[in-house]
């Protein structure tokens, strides 16, 4: 049985331990991170999973970035990643069953359109991720274009040209 809690209810080492784990030490400099740079996860978005052992088995992020557009409009986003499973537990539904509980909790706050990269077949199979509003998004790193992924529900259409980063007033607000 796998139980789901707040990301506060894991020890920050454990969560860190979990990351190297799945994708390995070197995950520090990939897009995603360099995306989020200075700004904390967002509480109420970001999971924990449990086993019946009380071991930490996964975790999903979510973090505050924006889209400015190539015209200077700024449009707040939350970036979803990583979704973190431990190695032997992949394929046990743990990352899917975090999915749906962080798109359940941001559905019913009207949270920001969602952005993420990952794959695509099964992001937009299984959440509504697609790739259909990114392919002018610039972003911090390299990435494979058909992997950056945006969910919109309910809000008007995102600028079709535009720069992701951290939102700045996230980073303003830790200083």
């Amino acid at each position: 049985m796998i139980t789901l809690a707040p990301i506060a209810a894991a020890a920050p080492a454990a969560v860190e331990h979990l990351l190297d784990a799945a994708f390995g030490p070197d995950r520090h400099g990939r897009t995603a991170y360099k995306m989020r740079s200075g700004v904390d996860a967002i509480p109420e978005l970001s999971l924990a999973a449990f086993d019946d052992a009380g071991d930490l088995v996964g975790t999903l992020q979510s973090w505050p970035v924006e889209l400015v557009a190539d015209d200077g409009r700024i449009a707040p986003l939350v970036l979803v990643g990583p979704v973190a499973v431990r190695p032997d537990r992949q394929r046990d539904g743990i990352g899917r069953k975090l999915m749906v509980a962080m798109l359940d909790t941001a559905d019913a706050r009207h949270a920001d359109p969602l952005v993420l990269i990952g794959d695509p077949e099964y992001y937009e199979r299984f959440f509504d991720f697609t790739a259909r509003w990114t392919g002018g998004w610039q972003v911090p790193g390299p990435v494979e274009r058909h992997r950056l992924l945006a969910r919109l529900r309910g809000h008007a259409p995102l600028p079709a040209r535009g720069r992701l980063q951290a939102q700045r007033a996230a980073v303003a607000a830790l200083r």
